[in-house]
């Protein structure tokens, strides 16, 4: 039955984008025409409009994009008065007309006009671009700010994990997947096809993405992992190319070095924890002598934050460069109480702990520029990482091994130092 399923919805796809394809253009103004696609009533119809709108918009300007965004934002918002009306009506008398009729008032038009440009098939990627450009164009105007909770709202149930198909990349992965891996690589950048091989085909490397079935081409998100004996302290080390590979039956740690969000316009849509999560699972099942899972991670906001403290720290000191950094991972907190910097963030968000802090461990010119070549491993305790997560989202506390508690604790920052 799945199969002709399958069979199904392949002969029904092809038809509509047989339909689309043979329409004559609509020729009325865009924003004229979203307006119509929301009331429109007819299938096929409404395809084919839908179809149209995403064709004109790939070849407006960014001044037309940022005047399309606009007014989705104004013309297609909710109606503040019919939501009062219809919330009035819901207090007086609880019922399934008037929770639906305050439910249809207090979603704006503009995501049923989402919705409906998705029936397109392969809009989804589409859609992802277009969220790109309205944060890329939107992001000081706070109109625009409340229409991408709109993209944010769907693209949640869109890309949730349920519908995201996780898959090994290797060597002999199709060339367009390893060309597009090379091409976001946002972390330890891919100079040549022979450095991507050193990352896939030896032995002790491993690389998942995660994909969408309507984005089957695009990965969201990948991770770099490099199977070791104990935990790492230089990236150098690890990605050297006269490195003697391991067996992988060997290995007893897991080190997450490089993890990258592949699509600008899934920012905050997370996939991070899941990634993690489900890829540790995999290599628990593929290798039993693994015990520790691990991150060798950037600290990318580290030397301008120790530029605004006035505090300084000679590169040649080891220790110093390490006790800055632990005491940075600690204590540098945003207005809103978390951690300034947005890879922590990230793995303390998911669990983990700041395990360890290490000088020289990046010393590419980017490693030196973002954090002074400091690195640090997030340790990844599959039994607590539960427990972990929870007490960091309430707490903004930061954990950490105490050997990192002391390095922080030797640090003495000048009055005027800036969180």
């Amino acid at each position: 039955m799945t199969l002709f399923a399958d069979i199904l919805s392949a002969v029904f796809e092809r038809r509509a984008r047989r339909e689309v394809s043979d329409s004559k253009e609509d020729g009325r103004p865009l924003e004229e025409m979203a307006l119509a696609l929301v009331k429109a009533t007819g299938e096929t119809s409404g395809l084919v409009l839908a179809q149209e709108i995403l064709d004109r918009y790939e070849l407006l300007e960014n001044d037309e994009k940022l005047a399309f965004f606009a007014h989705l934002a104004h013309s297609m918002n909710i109606d503040p008065e019919a939501v009062r009306n219809s919330l009035e009506v819901y207090e007086r008398e609880v019922s399934k007309c008037s929770y639906r009729a305050f439910a249809a008032a207090a979603e704006p038009p503009r995501q049923e006009f989402i919705r409906r440009l998705n029936m397109v098939p392969g809009a989804t990627g589409a859609l992802v671009n277009i969220r790109s450009d309205l944060l890329r164009l939107g992001k000081k105007d706070p109109a625009l700010q409340a229409l991408d909770l709109d993209f944010r709202h769907l693209f949640a149930s869109w890309f949730n994990r349920g519908f995201l198909v996780l898959r090994p990349i290797s060597w002999e992965s199709p060339a367009h997947i390893l060309e597009k891996i090379i091409a976001y690589e946002a972390v330890h950048a891919i100079e040549s096809w022979e450095d991507l091989r050193r990352r896939l085909e030896p032995s002790d490397r491993r690389c998942f993405a995660f994909f969408h079935p309507s984005m089957p081409d695009e990965p969201l998100i990948f991770v770099e992992v490099a199977l070791t004996q104990g935990i790492p302290s230089s990236v150098q080390n690890l990605l050297a190319e006269e490195r003697a590979a391991m067996l992988a039956s060997e290995a007893d740690t897991a080190v997450f070095y490089s993890i990258s969000n592949c699509q600008s316009g899934l920012a905050s849509i997370s996939f991070g924890n899941s990634l993690i999560k489900q890829v540790a699972s995999d290599l628990s099942t593929e290798l039993k002598g693994l015990e520790t899972f691990a991150t060798l991670s950037p600290i990318p906001n580290l030397t301008k934050w120790l530029d605004a403290s006035g505090l300084t720290y000679g590169a040649d000191h080891n220790e110093n460069m390490r006790a800055a950094a632990a005491y940075y991972l600690l204590n540098a907190k945003a207005q809103n109480g978390l951690p300034f910097d947005p890879v922590a963030r990230f793995h303390l968000g998911n669990g983990a702990i700041v395990h360890d802090v290490h000088a020289n461990a990046d010393t590419s010119e980017k490693g030196r520029q973002q954090s002074g070549g400091a690195m640090v491993n997030y340790l990844y305790d599959l039994g607590q990482v539960e427990q972990n997560h929870e007490k960091f989202v309430t707490t903004h506390e930061v954990p950490a091994t105490q050997e990192v508690k002391d390095l922080a604790g030797s640090v003495a920052l000048p009055a005027n130092e800036k969180g």
